[in-house]
C-alpha cells in the first residue's frame, strides 16, 4: 500500500474538505508533531460548525461503525490485504512488498515509509516505553518518507513480532486504524449520504490509498468522482455515485506501478454494488485476486 499521512493531518484535511463543500482544490495544511491528531486551534465558527456536523452524525444509524458490521469490514478488508478473514492474524505480519513504502505491517498495512507506522510506535512507546520497539524509533523518524532500512535492519522485523504478542500493542495497532482511516472515512461517507456499503468503500479506499489529497489519494478520488456524479447528500443518486467513486478507485490503482489488480472493486464492491446491496448485508460472497470468500 501506499498512502500520505501528514504528520498527523489526516484529520485537518477532512475537516477542511467538508467545510468548503469537497472543492477539488487541495486544502492548506499545517504539518505536526506526529500523533498529535489535531489540526490546531479552530476557529470559534469552525469548531461550532464541527459540533453541529457531529451532531447530525450521531443521529444517523451506525451503519459500518456497528460492531457486526465493523468486524464484517476487518474481514472484507484483510481479504484484499492478505488473502485472509482472519484479519486479527495480521498483527504481527511485517515484510517489504516493494512498493516503495518500506516496511508494511500489521492489520491494515502500516508503512515505515509513509508515517502511520511511525505514528502508531511512538503511541505505543507514550503507554508502554520498554516495548521491543522503541529503540527503533530514531530510524524510524529517519526513514519516513523513503523506502529505506537503514537503522531497522537488523532487528526491526523481530521485534515487531514480539510486540504484536502484546496486547497493548494490538490495541495500538486498532486505535491508529481507527483515528487515521475508519473514523474519517466513516464520518465522511455519512455526511456525504452514503449507506453502510458506501462507508466501507470509502475505508476501503482510505486504507489502500491513505488520505492524500492527490490523484492517486482518497480525497483526490473523491474529487474525481464528484466531478462525474452528485453524492446522496448533493440530491444525487447513490448508487450512480458509488459508480463513479469505484471508477475513479480503480483508475488510480491502476496507474500505479506496482499493486495493480482491482479485483478488490471489480469482483467485490461492485458485485455488492449492482447486487444492490447497500446495506452490505450478510450472505456475501466475493472473489479477491481469484479467490471466492464467504461471510454467511
Amino acid at each position: 500500500m501506499t498512502r500520505l499521512v501528514l504528520f498527523g493531518a489526516p484529520i485537518a484535511i477532512a475537516a477542511s474538505i467538508l467545510f468548503s463543500g469537497g472543492d477539488s482544490e487541495p486544502p492548506e495544511v499545517t504539518p505536526q508533531a506526529a500523533g498529535a491528531g489535531k489540526a490546531g486551534t479552530a476557529k470559534p465558527e469552525a469548531a461550532e460548525q464541527d459540533d453541529e456536523r457531529d451532531e447530525e452524525i450521531d443521529a444517523l444509524p451506525p451503519g459500518l461503525a456497528s460492531p457486526a458490521m465493523k468486524e464484517t469490514a476487518s474481514r472484507l478488508v484483510a481479504s484484499a490485504e492478505a488473502s485472509t478473514l482472519d484479519w486479527r492474524s495480521r498483527y504481527g505480519a511485517i515484510e517489504d512488498i516493494g512498493d516503495g513504502a518500506g516496511y508494511t505491517a500489521g492489520i491494515i498495512g502500516f508503512c515505515s515509509g509513509t508515517n502511520d507506522m511511525l505514528q502508531l510506535v511512538e503511541s505505543y512507546t507514550d503507554d508502554a516505553p520498554d516495548n521491543p520497539l522503541a529503540p527503533f524509533l530514531p530510524a524510524l523518524r529517519a526513514v519516513d518518507g523513503t523506502d529505506s532500512h537503514e537503522g531497522l535492519d537488523p532487528g526491526f522485523t523481530d521485534a515487531w513480532h514480539r510486540a504484536a504478542e502484546d496486547p497493548a500493542f494490538r490495541e495500538a495497532q486498532d486505535a491508529t486504524r481507527d483515528r487515521l482511516y475508519f473514523e474519517p472515512a466513516v464520518r465522511l461517507a455519512k455526511l456525504d449520504g452514503l449507506g453502510t456499503l458506501g462507508q466501507f468503500v470509502y475505508y476501503d479506499a482510505m486504507v489502500l490509498h491513505g488520505p492524500g489529497v492527490g490523484a492517486d489519494g482518497f480525497y483526490g478520488i473523491r474529487d474525481a468522482a464528484m466531478e462525474s456524479a452528485d453524492t446522496s447528500a448533493e440530491g444525487g443518486d447513490e448508487v450512480a455515485y458509488l459508480e463513479a467513486f469505484l471508477d475513479a478507485n480503480r483508475s488510480a490503482i491502476r496507474a500505479r506501478k506496482v499493486q495493480r489488480d482491482t479485483t478488490r472493486i471489480d469482483t467485490e464492491q461492485r458485485v455488492f454494488l449492482r447486487e444492490g446491496n447497500l446495506g452490505l448485508r450478510k450472505p456475501l460472497v466475493w472473489q479477491v485476486y481469484g479467490e471466492t470468500f464467504r461471510i454467511a
